[in-house]
C-alpha cells in the first residue's frame, strides 16, 4: 500500500486515503462538529493561529483544521491522484 500524503497547508499533512471529506466551516452543523470533536479529543487544529477555512474529516473521526480553502485543499487531493496515475499509466506502457 503506497502512502500518499495531503499538504493542508503551512507544512502540515494528512494522509490522502484516510480523508472522508473536506467541508467549509461556515455552516452551523460544521461548528457541532467542531465542538464534539473537541470534546472527544479528536480535534487536530492545524491552522497555525490563522482562520479556519476548511474541516478536513478522517475515517478515524478526527477532524482536522486547516488554514487553506477546502477547495484548494480538494484541487491538491485530485491533482495528485491524477499526476500518480498517468505515471502508473506510463510505467505500464513502458513494460
Amino acid at each position: 500500500m503506497e502512502v500518499k500524503l495531503l499538504n493542508i497547508g503551512f507544512g502540515n499533512t494528512v494522509l490522502a486515503n484516510r480523508v472522508v471529506a473536506i467541508v467549509s466551516p461556515a455552516s452551523a452543523p460544521m461548528k457541532r462538529l467542531k465542538e464534539d470533536a473537541r470534546q472527544a479529543n479528536k480535534l487536530v487544529d492545524a491552522t497555525m493561529g490563522r482562520r479556519t477555512r476548511s474541516i478536513i474529516i478522517t475515517d478515524s473521526d478526527h477532524v482536522i483544521l486547516s488554514g487553506v480553502q477546502a477547495e484548494t485543499i480538494a484541487q491538491r487531493l485530485v491533482s495528485d491522484a491524477s499526476t500518480r496515475e498517468s505515471a502508473a499509466s506510463a510505467k505500464a506502457a513502458k513494460e
